[in-house]
């Protein structure tokens, strides 16, 4: 069998000097790779629409007052300077993704996939892969994409442009008028769950992660499913879960977090933010006592901020892998039976998903004992590895 799936990756690895155009073939696209192209190729002054500074948050004039703010890094001022906002304009919106309010509860699954305003590529293998939006067993799965606005470049209106075709297309994004960066990313969780309470209030379970993670969405929707209990009224938050994990107190890391700001030898337990299932009652939880804490820069540890002030603890699940599948050295990570019966791998490149995804469509994998990854549903115990990229 393995010599047989070499041959399979084989073939479809020889094609990846077209892989750019196979994503947008993978399926109809209504999107052309000429449109896409068209967009980023006219001059600025072609463009009809404008993407807006976010300038309506007004700073903190008194934040040079916060204890050794003049010794910062500038990723960490601009947070403070910024921190106390909680809304922004919204650019763009699917208000009946979950066919309005009323209507809401019939949703199943909503995918919330934290994504960046340039990565239109992972955003094209989502679409045609594990994010495709269906219907299992009369339960229906939603797709949406959480972006802000990119900083200023060459490109940035062209890229406002894209997202606005991609939008009109295929109605999964939810764009706000903040710059898009690692430290805005509370930010960006804090409003899509506001959005969620307005829009979509009876999802009974969220998938909340990142655009460079691969889902088993079957193996999700089966998980979710055997729980057998509602969503809308039981908390679930499951993902993988870190305890004891101490701040990051390099200034030159994304992950910094100074004394100041944080104190604490440890953070609150809370599971990676390259994938999380929760319920919907737990969003409702969150944003609840979102509103009674303060942004934090470290996106998956402000959620565990938040569960512990409602009173609710994040779980761990051994399916949901935001640090990878760690095998050995002489084993052949791309292997399907070594994702055959996960939730959520972390971290896949856009031909990694379609040549996974095809993969794991056969219904007759030949997978011996020692290539089955085993993992208990009710195992709740954490890790304490450094923290997964994003």
């Amino acid at each position: 069998m393995r010599r047989n799936f070499h041959k399979f990756v084989f073939s479809v690895l020889t094609g990846t000097v077209i892989l750019r155009f196979a994503i947008l073939k993978f399926s109809t696209d209504p999107i052309s790779p000429s449109e896409r192209e068209n967009v980023l190729m006219q001059p600025d002054d072609l463009l009809t629409t404008t993407a807006q500074m976010p300038i309506i948050c007004k700073e903190n004039t008194s934040i040079n007052t916060f204890p050794k703010f003049s010794e910062q890094p500038q990723h960490m001022k601009d947070f403070l300077t910024y921190r106390h906002c909680k809304s922004f304009p919204q650019l763009l919106d699917s208000p009946m993704k979950c066919g309005g309010p009323d209507k809401s509860n019939e949703v199943f699954l909503l995918l919330a996939i934290k994504s960046s305003p340039v990565n239109y590529e992972r955003r094209e293998a989502i679409r045609k892969t594990w994010g495709e939006e269906n219907i299992y067993k009369q339960f229906q799965v939603r797709r949406l994409f959480l972006i802000g606005t990119p900083k200023p470049q060459k490109e940035e209106k062209r890229i406002h442009e894209l997202l606005k075709i991609e939008s009109q297309t295929y109605k999964d994004i939810l764009q706000w008028n903040f710059f898009d960066t690692f430290y805005n990313l509370t930010l960006k969780q804090v409003l899509f769950l506001q959005w969620l309470e307005n829009r979509c209030p009876g999802a009974e379970f969220v998938f909340n992660g990142d655009d460079d993670v691969f889902v088993n969405t079957i193996n999700t929707f089966t998980y979710l499913h055997g729980l057998g209990k509602s969503g809308r009224d039981h908390h679930l938050f499951v993902g993988a879960l870190n305890i004891g994990m101490p701040p990051v107190r390099g200034p030159n890391s994304k992950y910094y977090v100074s004394e100041e700001l944080f104190a604490g030898d440890s953070f609150l337990p809370y599971c990676g933010g390259g994938g999380i299932l929760m319920s919907g009652f737990t969003c409702r939880s969150i944003f609840k006592e979102s509103k009674q804490i303060s942004l934090f820069p470290i996106d998956d540890a402000y959620f565990g901020m938040c569960l512990d002030r409602a009173g609710l603890k994040p779980e761990n699940h051994e399916g949901i892998r935001t640090f990878g599948i760690n095998l050995p050295a002489a084993e052949d990570s791309f292997d399907p039976c070594y994702y055959r019966d996960m939730l959520v791998v972390h971290r896949f490149v856009p031909y990694e998903m379609l040549v996974m995804w095809k993969a794991l469509q056969v219904t007759k994998l030949n997978c011996g004992r020692n290539k089955l990854v085993k993992y208990d549903n009710s195992e709740k115990k954490g890790t304490t590895k450094g923290k997964e990229g994003k």
